[in-house]
């Protein structure tokens, strides 16, 4: 059930993230918007999903520049602005998760990484998932190794 939540909590800041990104508004008022106006669950979010889903995609746009250079430096010729939305957001998000070092926030890489996998295969093209997975797997073993 846990797993469950945490899904859908990170879909969540998927959509939280597209929101901040091409609607151009703050962290905070596309969490609103999401929970407020867009949630489509029958049921309310609950406090351990809301907060899950904000910390997430406010932890990813107050690392931005360290996880943009990271995409950049793994990705040789390749920016970060050119990637299609939604893989540049499913890669910021895990690399911000991948990032965490408090134990209470802490994910195993390798779960952090399968649902980013879930989410370009839900939101984006199996191409996208290779892409993601290579440049993820990557990434991983700079961060370990900076560690």
């Amino acid at each position: 059930m846990k797993k469950q939540w945490r899904h859908r909590a990170r879909e969540a800041a998927l959509q939280i993230l597209y929101q901040w990104e091409v609607g151009k508004v703050d962290v905070e008022t596309a969490v609103d918007t999401l929970f407020t106006l867009q949630w489509t669950s029958a049921a309310p979010a609950s406090d351990e999903l809301r907060e899950f889903a904000s910390r997430l995609a406010s932890d990813t746009v107050a690392r931005l520049n360290v996880i943009d250079r990271l995409i950049a430096e793994t990705a040789e010729h390749w920016r970060p602005e050119r990637l299609a939305v939604v893989d540049r957001l499913v890669l910021r998000m895990a690399i911000g998760e991948l990032l965490r070092t408090s134990p209470d926030t802490k994910t195993p890489a390798a779960v952090v990484i399968d649902e980013a996998l879930e989410l370009a295969r839900t939101f984006s093209t199996e191409d996208a998932v290779k892409f993601i997975n290579g440049m993820l797997d990557a990434i991983r073993k700079k961060i370990d190794s900076q560690r």
